[in-house]
């Protein structure tokens, strides 16, 4: 045998080697699957809606309306149709005690007239729901049972990106559903979701999986599936699952008294950018910058002032601002905290005592505009007028500026005409805006590359919005 051919062979083996070694490390599902794929239910629900639904294009007139006659002229009524019908939907849950205790999404059960869980045994038992909380959307549900099979919890903190993960549930109705997929990110902040830190999958999720487990390859449950994100409808390689610790949680406070308790201090906070913590005097950005604060609220209680920013509470650094409403929202009501805040430069220590998250409000909006004092754009591209003592009170501001136009570079940030500059923020110092000759005064300061940072009310809330590299004028 030659050596070239032998050479030839040894390379064939090697690479023949190297794949079989490659297929070993595939992960196989099946004993997960068999073994905690009984724990999984099915859920449906039913909601009973009263409506003219016996015409497809009539309006929800009231019989005694005089137009209901007019519309049923002419769209006759078809015959077996009802003026109420039950709307039917589909979701998945686990199973966390052997007593009946079932773990699901709030969005599932909401509104629901009847709940019936549907076990891999083709038992369908109704359930009856202990407490949701649509913060979180996690909701606890009971079905009267003994001896079921529970799922094992697992610890989300200890899931890497690029680890498999397993989803058990109910898409479209197919039931005891597997799919796989790997973990995306960890700590995922979504829009209006301010309490849960999701772990994004490329987990094939669809409607019906909504409720059902996430697992770990050790067959331990890491999350419950509770979003996608789709443009139509279906699955598109983003799925969001609330991590288990979030939702066990909220389920012993739910099982107790049937409510969740949140902590809160009364701050309107905004994200650090790399601008605004270089207008701090902040070394790297990160924490919470506090731009309004509740007045008589905790946090005005324990000394906290708009321009702070806040970068620990409680001993847990805050290293976005979307971390402080979890962890102040995890801390019981009623408890005092420390606080780490940054302010004109420095480090400060704070204690505050912790409320409690009232029922949501509708914040009352709208004020009245001042006339244009000029015309003239600053260097920053601001058409600014000056505002009457009568708006000054309506506004409850002592000083300010009313943004009539935004020109030129202006238009590259956020502020928007009819926002109001209370202040120029430099070194963490606030600069008052007390006339538009005075402001303008003020921003010869900055030199052309400079980032300039405002301090602006909006309707009712307050926000930092920075300026990178001013210009000339």
């Amino acid at each position: 045998m030659s050596i070239r051919l032998f050479l030839a062979i040894l390379m064939s083996s090697l690479f023949a080697l190297n794949a079989v070694a490659q297929v070993k490390e595939l992960p196989d599902f099946t004993e997960l699957a068999e073994k905690h794929g009984p724990a999984v239910v099915n859920i449906s629900t039913t909601q009973t809606i009263r409506g003219n639904r016996a015409f497809p294009q009539f309006p929800d007139l009231d019989e005694d309306d005089p137009m209901f006659e007019f519309f049923k002229r002419f769209i006759p009524r078809q015959p077996g149709m009802p003026r109420e019908f039950q709307n039917k939907s589909l979701g998945s849950g686990f199973i966390i005690s052997q007593d009946g205790y079932i773990l699901t999404n709030a969005h599932v059960v909401d509104s629901a007239d009847e709940i019936v869980v549907k076990l891999t045994d083709k038992r369908e038992l109704k359930a009856k729901v202990i407490g949701a909380d649509k913060r979180t959307d996690v909701a606890l549900i009971k079905i009267d049972a003994s001896g079921l099979p529970a799922v094992r919890m697992g610890d989300p903190g200890k899931l890497k990106v690029g680890e498999w993960v397993v989803a058990i549930g109910s898409p479209f109705g197919f039931e005891s559903s597997v799919t796989a997929g790997i973990v995306s990110a960890k700590g995922r902040s979504l829009p209006q979701e301010n309490f849960v830190p999701f772990i994004q999958t490329d987990v094939a999720i669809n409607p019906g999986n909504s409720g059902g487990p996430l697992f770990n390859m050790r067959g331990e449950v890491v999350g419950i599936n509770s979003q996608i994100y789709s443009r139509t409808g279906g699955y598109m390689g983003l799925a969001f699952a609330i991590p288990i610790d979030v939702a066990m949680e909220v389920q012993s406070q739910l099982r107790a008294s049937g409510r969740v308790s949140r902590g809160r201090i009364g701050v309107v906070i905004q994200e650090v950018t790399k601008e605004l913590a270089d207008s701090f005097g902040l070394a790297k950005p990160v924490g919470a910058l506090v731009n309004a604060i509740e007045k008589g609220g905790p946090a005005e209680k324990a000394g906290v002032e708009a321009g702070d920013i806040i970068l620990k509470f409680d001993g847990k650094s805050v290293n976005a601002s979307s971390d402080l409403p979890r962890i102040v929202g995890s801390t019981r009501p009623g408890s005092k905290a420390s606080l780490q805040v940054w302010r004109k430069g420095g480090a400060r220590d704070l204690t505050v005592t912790v409320g409690e998250i009232p029922e949501e409000k509708m914040a009352q909006r709208g004020s009245k505009r001042a006339k244009p004092a000029e015309v003239t754009a600053n260097r920053l591209g601001l058409v600014l007028s000056e505002l009457s003592p009568e708006q000054k009170r309506e506004l409850k501001i002592s000083n300010g500026l009313l943004v009539e136009d935004v020109r030129g570079n202006g238009g590259k940030t956020d502020l928007r005409p009819g926002d109001i500059i209370l202040a120029l923020v430099q070194k963490g110092s606030n600069m008052e805006a007390k006339t538009v000759e005075q402001f303008n005064k003020l921003l010869t300061q900055f030199d052309k590359s400079s980032t300039v940072t405002l301090l602006v009310k909006r309707g009712e809330q307050q926000t930092y919005i920075t300026f990178k590299g001013s210009g000339d004028k």
